[in-house]
Formats: structure tokens, C-alpha cells, sequence
């Protein structure tokens, strides 16, 4: 809750005139909760989880040859009820095992300083910020997944997540709760380094879902971000670990390829990667 109960005082406390989007935040938040806020993420993931995904489950139930060409492994197939079997276990998970979390962590939040008040963060400084999150992330994400795919953490834990050798939309969260936290770690850690703005915190972890939902869509289309992002693997790097499966020794990176070109856990992917190439060039030859 905001420390201050009218614009007057708010204005005085930043020492200038509000803009735009610090009136508007200061109306939403002031008579709410900071915890309130913190659990907003809860209603953005079950938000951004069901309607992001949707232009892809339309695409794939068009089954059309102007899309399918664009399709990583064209003879996979997602049943209408098999997409919404994930859907509803990935929630089931999310119930039992983020939820908690979201309870237990948020002293956590007080603690390291994740702010509601204003000024509001300028837009160079959230974004910023969100590509350092990604950075964090990106880098313990790959020895964490890398853990769990020694035998034991695979089979115990991560072989959940490998359940689809041709990954989906609704795949992308699809994990054993175990998994759910230990990832869910690597998400923190870049806020935990670098406190930010409530509103930073929620950018995070909406484009970070986004991203897993992109990359795990199956597609390759031409304005995918991998064309355009440097170093960005998507859907087709991260398609590759799917579909080799128990036995991957490539591709962990959960983001950008930078740790697997570093630690050469990409050489897999890479000759895989130029077949992929030679197909597209031939398709395009003949549509």
C-alpha cells in the first residue's frame, strides 16, 4: 500500500508532477495491498498461459500447408483433447505447487526491496533490467536443467517435462512440481540480484512466460524472434532437445545459445540444424 493517500501528497513525495502512468498506478495501488499486488502474477500466468498460446493452437487445427511448412517436426500432431489435457494438468500443478510458493515467497519480496511506491521506473531502466533478469535466468537455467538430466533428476523428475517429443504451446510449464520450483528459482534469482519496481517484476515474468510459450510452439515461421534477437534460440534450438529427449547432451539454454556455445553443449543441434536449413531451402524453392 502506497504511503501517501492522495495525489497532492504523492506529488509532493516525488517532488514533481505526476505523469500519466503514475496517476494510473497511483489510483490502482493505493488502497491495495503490496502483497495484493505481488499475487497479481498468479492472475497474469493463468491470464497470458490460456490466450498467448491460442494463434498457435488455431494455426495447428487449420492444418494448413501455408502454415505447416513452418512446422519444426511436420509429421507431429497434437489431438484437440491432448492440448487440453496439458492445459488443465499444467493448472493442476500450478495449484499445488506455484500457488504455495507465491505465499512463502513474498517476505522474500519485502526483504530484498521490490517496490510499489513512486516514482515510477523509467522505461530504459525496466528494460534493462528485464534483460539482466533474462541473462540471470538464461545462465542458471542451464546447470539446473543440465542437473536435471543426469539419471537420477531425469528420472525422477524431468522426465515429465520430456513427455512431448514434439513440444506444444501448452507444454512450455509442463513439469513435475519438483521441477516447477528449482526452475522457478533461476526465474528469481535476477530480481533477488537486482531489486526492481512491482511493475518491472511483473514485465518479467510475462515476457519470460511469452518466450516459454514461443519457444515451445513447435513453429519456425519467418518473423519468429530467433531471426531477429541475437544469440535468441526459440522454438526450433529448443525443439531439438525435445525431440532427441532422454539421451540430449545439447541445447539446455532455456533463452539465448551463449552457454552452450561456451560449454560446446550445442554440437548436436548445430549439424541438426543445417538439415533443417537444406529442407527450408528446398521448400521455398518449390512453393
Amino acid at each position: 500500500m502506497l504511503p501517501y493517500q492522495t495525489l497532492e501528497e504523492a506529488q509532493i513525495s516525488v517532488g514533481r508532477n505526476l505523469t500519466f502512468g503514475e496517476t494510473l498506478w497511483f489510483k490502482y495501488s493505493a488502497q491495495k495491498s503490496d502483497y495484493l499486488l505481488y499475487c497479481h502474477n498468479t492472475l497474469f500466468f493463468f491470464i497470458f498461459y490460456t490466450l498467448v498460446p491460442l494463434p498457435w493452437v488455431m494455426i495447428q487445427r487449420l492444418r494448413s500447408h501455408k502454415f505447416d511448412r513452418f512446422k519444426i517436426q511436420p509429421r507431429a500432431t497434437h489431438s484437440l483433447s491432448e492440448m487440453i489435457h496439458c492445459y488443465t494438468k499444467v493448472l493442476l500443478t500450478f495449484v499445488y505447487s506455484v500457488c504455495p510458493l507465491q505465499i512463502l515467497s513474498y517476505p522474500i519480496i519485502k526483504w530484498i526491496g521490490i517496490r510499489t511506491s513512486l516514482a515510477l521506473p523509467s522505461w530504459g531502466e525496466m528494460l534493462s533490467q528485464v534483460l539482466v533478469y533474462f541473462l540471470v535466468e538464461d545462465y542458471a537455467n542451464y546447470w539446473l536443467h543440465r542437473m536435471l538430466h543426469c539419471k537420477w533428476g531425469y528420472d525422477k523428475i524431468h522426465r515429465v517435462h520430456h513427455q512431448y517429443l514434439a513440444p506444444m504451446v501448452f507444454a512450455a510449464p509442463y513439469a513435475h512440481w519438483a521441477e516447477v520450483l528449482i526452475l522457478g528459482f533461476a526465474s528469481f534469482l535476477g530480481p533477488l540480484m537486482v531489486p526492481c519496481h512491482m511493475i518491472t517484476f511483473w514485465l518479467w515474468f510475462i515476457l519470460r512466460q511469452i518466450e516459454a510459450i514461443e519457444t515451445h510452439s513447435g513453429y519456425e515461421f519467418p518473423w519468429s524472434p530467433s531471426k531477429y534477437i541475437p544469440f535468441y534460440g526459440g522454438a526450433i534450438y529448443h525443439d531439438y532437445h525435445h525431440f532427441v529427449g532422454e539421451s540430449c547432451n545439447s541445447n539446455f539454454a532455456s533463452v539465448f545459445t551463449y552457454c552452450d556455445t561456451i560449454y560446446g553443449t550445442n554440437k548436436g543441434y548445430q549439424y541438426q540444424k543445417r538439415i533443417f536449413e537444406k529442407r527450408e531451402k528446398g521448400r521455398r524453392r518449390s512453393s
